[in-house]
């Protein structure tokens, strides 16, 4: 078994418990699985993150993502902050965004307990849900019907890219990076 990818852009890292807040905070992300066939299978998700778990949901039924899973735990998940994008050289291909992301390597397990599985229902609520719904809490009579993730994660990066100044980007500053501009 191969060790967890290691981040080449070393520059852009952020501090660990930066990481950590931006994942609890992000409204969603991307849960990544490997089929049988070798296919890549990414899923988008509303997540809830405590400590060193990662907890998604998803439907009951056996589709991808829970064959996946079942077949192999072992997943990834994305998730980020997209900013603003901006001009750092003179042609149009000389385009970046500023961004913070999170990916989280980890091991996926389908969470059994109906008492665990409420309190993650609790919990996506508590960070969803609109304040002011005058709605019956706790009551979920539709819990049979969904499966709970919980991922451990083994491993998690943060990355960020700033955006720059005006005075530190085009025209202002040139930074261009397309090769044979200066022709």
């Amino acid at each position: 078994m191969s060790a967890l990818p290691e981040v080449r852009r070393k520059d852009k890292l952020m501090p660990e418990a930066l990481a950590r807040e931006l994942l609890a905070r992000t409204y969603c992300g991307r849960l990544a699985t490997v089929g049988a066939d070798g296919w890549p299978y990414v899923v988008p998700l509303l997540h809830v993150f405590s400590g060193d778990t990662l907890l998604v949901h998803n439907t009951g039924l056996r589709g991808h993502l829970r064959a996946n899973i079942e077949r192999d735990p072992r997943v990834c998940y994305e998730a980020d902050e997209p900013g603003e994008v901006f001009p750092y050289g003179r042609f149009e291909c000389d385009t970046s965004i500023s961004y913070r992301s999170v990916v989280a390597f980890g091991r996926a397990r389908i969470v059994a307990d109906e008492a665990e599985k409420s309190a993650f229902f609790d919990a996506l609520m508590g960070k969803y849900a609109d304040r002011s719904w005058e709605r019956p809490k706790s009551v979920y009579p539709r819990l049979a019907d969904a499966t709970v993730y919980a991922i451990a994660i083994e491993k998690l990066t943060g990355k960020e890219g700033p955006l720059p100044s005006r005075e530190a980007r085009w025209p202002a500053v040139d930074n261009t990076k397309s090769p044979n501009a200066g022709r």
